[in-house]
């Protein structure tokens, strides 16, 4: 179905999506398989499943695809994301994180292999053809980047080809040496569209406006968008005195005092790596006007927690849903509908509304 967002591809001419997209319930519920079904989505590191037997059961993008899958890492050392839904008659399969040989539907006691093939079912020895390949768990498409684990429903592209730009950018860093820190781990409802959240992101146009001690770290005028393949990347340049990369030489941005490189991968995934380490931040479609956005810290360099343009990221986030639940209110208004981007400062935007607009339509 064509929704009418069509968003010019030149951004001087361009007109921002219309605003029907952030307030119309048949185009979110549209978004949910154009869009997010068709997205590679961070599920988390590898100790989920660290050693051979480990299972984990999880819900994809809970509030918006309410996909029941589960992790599980069989006897041969092989990592499996499947369906956690029991072939038989739909029951949830795996019901906590644990560590098992087999696994088994307690509702009448089907057993699956941990490479989810079906193995065994009670008082079946007269059916016919049984067990077939529909018996077993289905799989799902998922891969390892560095130690983290993405999956999706049905992909429009390769994890591989998802990642490269950024792969290409901060591969030097060593990624699997970062620690986990749930302690520094932070979800924040948002009452606003998800979309507009991610709008808020990819510029740096407002920082001057709205965050007032991020912009002191940052040297404003070098701040700079580079669109990517499947996303963009902005590049925090550091002001005078702050904390910076040490860039290894013959790196693109060798000789920048980068103080944070803030990737975006649409539709909903940012990836932001700062001199201390890196923030996940994962945004999550729950309606129109809810969104919860989970940030998921991994330390790399303690010593340098709290500085730069690193620090104090639940003022700024605090400082960012303030304003995209005004501009909810704003986008639901009788007399708005379309505004214009800056070339200069929202180039990561119309990207954006680009990929949603040819997303939908």
């Amino acid at each position: 179905m064509d929704f009418g967002l069509h968003v010019d591809s030149a951004v001087e001419r361009a007109s921002t999506i219309p605003s029907r997209f952030y307030t119309d319930q048949c185009v979110f519920d549209a978004a949910k398989d154009a869009i997010f079904g068709r997205s590679w989505q961070w599920v988390g590191d590898t100790d989920l499943v660290k050693v051979p037997g480990q299972v984990h059961p999880f819900t994809l993008l809970e509030g918006c695809l309410d996909e029941h899958l589960v992790l599980t890492r069989d006897r041969d050392d092989t990592v499996h994301c499947l369906s956690n839904v029991c072939t038989h008659r739909g029951n949830l399969v795996v019901e906590g994180s644990s560590n098992m040989n087999t696994m088994r539907c307690r509702y009448h006691g089907r057993r699956f292999g941990l490479d989810g093939s079906c193995q065994f079912m009670p008082e079946f020895e007269d059916v016919h053809g049984f067990p077939s390949q529909s018996d077993d768990l289905p799989k799902v498409p998922f891969g390892i980047w560095r130690k983290f684990l993405f999956c999706s429903l049905s992909p429009a592209v390769s994890l591989a080809a998802f990642l490269k730009d950024m792969d290409d950018r901060v591969g030097w860093m060593p990624v699997e040496e970062f620690v986990h820190a749930p302690e520094r781990a932070r979800d924040y409802l948002v009452h606003g569209h998800w979309a507009l959240y991610v709008d808020n992101y990819l510029e740096g146009f407002h920082i001057p406006y709205i965050h007032a001690a991020l912009n002191a770290t940052l040297d404003y005028g070098s701040y700079r968008s580079i669109l990517l393949e499947h996303g963009n990347l902005q590049l925090g340049v550091a002001a005078d005195g702050e904390e910076c990369f040490k860039l290894p030489q013959g790196h693109p941005d060798d000789g920048a005092p980068v103080g944070a490189f803030y990737f975006w991968l649409f539709p909903n995934l940012m990836f932001n790596f700062y001199p201390w380490g890196l923030s996940i931040n994962v945004v999550k479609p729950i309606s129109r006007d809810l969104t919860k956005v989970s940030f998921i810290p991994y330390v790399w360099d303690a010593s340098k927690l709290g500085l730069g343009a690193g620090s104090a990221l639940d003022r700024v986030e605090r400082e960012d849903e303030a304003v995209v639940e005004m501009v909810q209110k704003g986008v639901r208004s009788r007399f708005y509908d379309r505004g214009r981007f800056s070339p200069k400062r929202e180039n990561g935007v119309h990207q954006f509304h680009r990929m949603l607009s040819e997303s939908l339509s």
